[in-house]
């Protein structure tokens, strides 16, 4: 036990549900009351902050399969006795503890050039601004998929196998919004063959780049069938030119791995919690379960849909048990009390101990988060 400061109430997410204090100073009259009190063991203020009450998102992107394979993860390692490290993510081989897929935002760019007129050019545009100033980028990843419905159509004479695909990093912009090929830098230049699955491309420095110094001006994707491939088409295609309707229509988004230091700590995992659901006025670790949807959530926390959190509630009576894990001057504080009971208060029944959970959800720009949160869970 230890006394803490009184944490400010935040914006409550609806009616009837008030952020809480930690210190039990009424009584337990109502299960409504212990539920309040319970919420500010786990939820603070840093929490609330980067999960903001909000009305539902505008447009839910479905979520990626590597996200869930990432998240699945975190919840098998909930129990084991072992030291793990969350702020880890093992997939990409790096630090981290907030995933993030960032939509693009770009448009296909009009006006083909003459030089160039199988060529198909796509403006990428990601909102890495959505980073929070305390984040330390350590990966940036650059998906790209194509439509499923092309992939049978690369069977026909008139449609091409091979592409040729190149990216460009957009240095200006002109008033036109286009910018000139002597304004962009040639990133790489690789030759694609269509089918399922994603092309991925490392964009690490790139997208720290943009951080460091403020400008983005997106990325430049041109796509272009194979001499071979277009050789391949038959002596039926009396034009070089394909056309639009040849191409696939393509889909991109950045996933972008951050580490907050403040956020991320590593410790031994808790074992699983047994908590006793006897009556007592002691102080000790009770049930509760919080349901996302009770507070107004679900629209746009994807998963959990809820967590068992538990919360701290009782007296610490003198003397204090060993039970009751009370700190050097929590033992001090109850002998001064059972001496003046008025002018010193009894110690507070709040958590020593707290576990992390991680979450999958939408933030404001409507990109699919996984974050891990910590002090969610109280142990003891």
């Amino acid at each position: 036990m230890e006394q803490r400061e009184e944490l400010r109430q935040a914006s409550p997410a609806r009616a009837g549900m008030p952020l809480m204090m930690n210190q039990s100073q009424a009584s337990s009259s109502t299960d409504a009351l212990e539920l309040e009190r319970g919420i500010m063991g786990m939820i603070t203020i840093d929490v609330i902050h980067s999960i903001p009450f909000r009305p539902k998102p505008v447009a839910q992107f479905p979520v990626p399969s590597l996200l869930w394979k990432i998240f699945k993860g975190t919840k098998s390692q909930e129990f084991p006795a072992q030291e793990n490290d969350l702020c880890t993510v093992s997939e990409f081989g790096v630090r981290g503890n907030i995933v993030r897929f960032v939509q693009d935002q770009g448009r296909v760019l009009s006006g083909v050039s003459g030089s160039c007129p199988n060529c198909v050019e796509k403006l990428l545009f990601f909102n890495v601004t959505v980073l929070e100033s305390a984040e330390q980028l350590t990966f940036a990843q650059l998906q790209i998929r194509f439509q499923q419905d092309f992939y049978p159509l690369s069977a026909l004479a008139e449609a091409p196998e091979v592409f040729s695909l190149s990216l460009w990093k957009v240095l200006k912009t002109t008033l036109k919004g286009v910018s000139p090929k002597s304004s962009r830098k040639l990133l790489l230049s690789q030759s694609v063959r269509l089918g399922p699955g994603s092309i991925t491309l490392s964009l690490t420095e790139v997208a720290k780049s943009w951080r460091k110094s403020g400008r983005n001006y997106g990325l430049v994707l041109v796509l272009q069938p194979e001499p071979a491939s277009a050789a391949n088409s038959g002596p039926n295609s009396a034009s070089p030119h394909l056309g639009a309707m040849a191409f696939p229509e393509l889909h991109a988004s950045l996933v972008v791995v951050s580490l907050n230091p403040l956020q991320c700590r590593s410790r031994r995992r808790r074992s699983a919690l047994y908590l006793p659901v006897t009556p007592s006025n002691v102080c000790k670790a009770r049930r509760l379960y919080i349901d996302f949807k009770d507070v107004g959530w679900q629209d746009w926390i994807i998963a959990p849909q809820g967590y068992m959190a538990n919360y701290c509630h009782g007296e610490c009576p003198f003397p204090l048990s060993e039970s009751l894990n009370g700190t050097n001057h929590a033992i001090l504080q109850t002998l001064v009390h059972s001496l003046d009971s008025v002018g010193t208060p009894q110690p507070c029944c709040v958590p020593i101990k707290l576990s992390p959970i991680s979450m999958l959800y939408y933030d404001n720009n409507d990109n699919v988060v996984l974050r891990h949160y910590e002090d969610m869970i109280v142990d003891e």
